[in-house]
């Protein structure tokens, strides 16, 4: 059974020449729609929330979305094709020496998993996912997953249940996941004894699953800090004005000073995500200024003295 091909443009709804900014732009419209915290349909919300953050995760990237489109030309020249789940996948499972584990339940599909998870095996396993001087009781290779985890999830925790298929021939293995309160972006969970098995009768390898972030439709993380882009009208940024900003935990009104100026990042202390040291990041408000991009008439009137009063 040969992967999907997952075409990321149609998922977003754009061109393949669409620019870094369009790209960001359509995600961030789709986002706001299918976030199951607005969304009626929870579950079918949630379905293609995580379709939209693959896309993103690919497109938004310059590196993978360079990649992408080159494996996309050859798809459609009828040239190379993705192979099946787990050829060219480095991580062993029981009964399949040369891989072959696909996963479900990570947020991610089968065709990212294949060339954009970065799956691997660890500890300098053999084809047979065995580690260790030959002729020895060798334990079998730890295998890599990506996990999607959501912003929400790393500050309260949460459980979320995976499964594991080593080969075609087995029947997928299920393991509840906890993801702890704090949980870093790239921090690796650990399944002792669930990952490849050895040939040479020693114990089994781990599995780690690499936390990945889910983007946010309104904020983006730095570190142990939640930033979120706020666009001011520049009447309001010169004048000052009070808004309403979108945090984790539920709205918040926020008075912008007069005479903002554009990259001016307001601090919320505490309202970020827990740190390794048990406290909490800050939540940033970062301040851009929109400008008209035509005026005419008696605004243009009204600008124009604006000019001649600031000389």
């Amino acid at each position: 059974m040969s992967v999907q091909y997952k075409d990321y443009y149609s998922t977003l709804g754009v061109a393949k020449n669409a620019s870094h900014d369009e790209i960001r732009k359509a995600f961030r419209k789709l986002a706001r729609v299918h976030h199951p915290d607005v969304a009626k349909d929870k579950k079918a919300a949630e379905a293609k929330f995580k379709e939209i953050n693959e896309a993103y995760d690919v497109l938004g990237d310059a590196e993978k979305r360079q990649k992408y489109d080159t494996l996309g030309a050859d798809w459609e020249q009828g040239g190379s094709r993705p192979p099946g789940p787990g050829r060219g996948r480095r991580g062993t499972g029981g009964g399949d020496p040369f891989g072959g584990a696909t996963f479900g339940g990570t947020g991610f599909s089968d065709f990212f998993e294949q060339f954009f998870s970065g799956q691997a095996a660890r500890g300098g396993a053999d084809p047979f996912g065995n580690v260790g001087v030959p002729g020895e009781n060798r334990r079998g290779g730890d295998l890599e997953a990506d996990l999607l985890v959501s912003i929400e999830d790393a500050l309260s925790g949460a459980k979320k249940k995976i499964t594991l298929q080593r080969d075609a021939s087995k029947r997928p293995e299920t393991f509840e996941v906890r993801i702890p309160v704090g949980v870093r972006e790239g921090q690796k969970i650990r399944l002792s004894g669930q990952g490849g098995s050895s040939s040479k009768g020693g114990a089994a390898g781990d599995l780690f699953l690499r936390v990945r972030f889910e983007r946010h439709p309104d904020f983006r993380v730095e570190e142990s800090d939640l930033i979120y882009d706020l666009e001011v009208p520049v009447a309001r940024a010169v004048l000052g004005t009070e808004v309403e900003v979108p945090t984790p935990e539920g709205p918040i009104r926020l008075k912008i000073p007069p005479g903002s100026q554009p990259g001016r990042k307001l601090r919320l202390k505490g309202r970020g995500l827990p740190t390794s040291a048990g406290g909490r990041g800050d939540f940033l408000v970062k301040v851009g200024v929109t400008l008209p991009e035509a005026v005419a008439g008696e605004e243009r009137a009204l600008w124009e003295q604006l000019a001649k009063l600031g000389g």
